[in-house]
């Protein structure tokens, strides 16, 4: 039977108000975005971190490849302790979800924490920051999987030093950040990949022209950094 036409008018006009509601109800209740604190605490005992750089992205970025060459941002950071280019790229990149920078030097024994977010349910964390009593050494996380963490659940993740493979470990004072040297210098002297850091060997073991002495030396893990799931 044919429906009369102020039925078929009441009809339409209640499934537009039901399709209006749900577009209100979507704009009065945005999705929440994952939030991650990320404490990152100096575990040595005479190298102070640079300010560091954390990425929250999608799987496919890294901020570096064992056994590849260094980018220039990478060197940048590794030679001199300036994430800034670093974080740059990676804003740029298709795959990033969120970056920070942080504040200051991390001393030996004292941490920060920085925090990013996103809507993205596959977060990925990675993290650099350079040593600033070595030539081209830094710590390192690359593409951590963070999304299995549930609200206020944490991971406790150890990271090592390594080496951007840019510049010779002469340790001398004018390659040296730390020892009032040397940043960022475009000429590659060294093998030109990313590798686990070798190490500090210091004048006190008979590195002629160091700077540094047995107290710069690190041991592996260098860095705990602690990410939570705060939102």
């Amino acid at each position: 039977m044919k429906m009369p036409y102020k039925l078929t008018a009441l009809f339409m006009a209640l499934g537009s108000t039901a399709l209006l509601s749900g577009c209100f109800h979507d704009d009065d209740n945005p999705p929440v975005p994952r939030e991650f604190s990320v404490e990152v605490s100096n575990l040595t005992n005479h190298q102070p971190f640079a300010p560091v750089g954390v990425v929250l992205h999608e799987d496919g970025y890294h901020p570096y490849t064992l056994g590849a060459a260094a980018s220039t941002a990478l060197e940048t950071m590794a030679e001199g302790g300036d994430v800034s280019d670093l974080i740059s790229e990676a804003d740029s990149h298709t795959m990033t979800l969120d970056t920070m920078t942080g504040t200051g030097i991390i001393a030996p024994g004292s941490n920060e924490t920085l925090t990013v977010q996103s809507l993205n349910t596959q977060p990925r964390l990675s993290l650099v920051g350079m040593l600033v009593n070595t030539n081209d050494g830094f710590i390192g996380l690359n593409g951590v999987d963070v999304s299995g963490l549930g609200l206020n659940e944490s991971l406790d993740l150890k990271a090592r030093v390594y080496d951007a493979g840019t510049e010779a470990n002469s340790e001398a004072a004018a390659d040296v950040p730390g020892q009032g040297g040397e940043g960022f210098n475009a000429s590659r002297n060294d093998r030109d990949f990313v590798a686990v850091h070798p190490g500090v060997i210091s004048m006190d073991d008979g590195l002629s022209g160091s700077s540094l002495d047995q107290s710069h030396r690190f041991d592996n893990p260098s860095a705990r950094i602690v990410v939570t799931r705060t939102r």
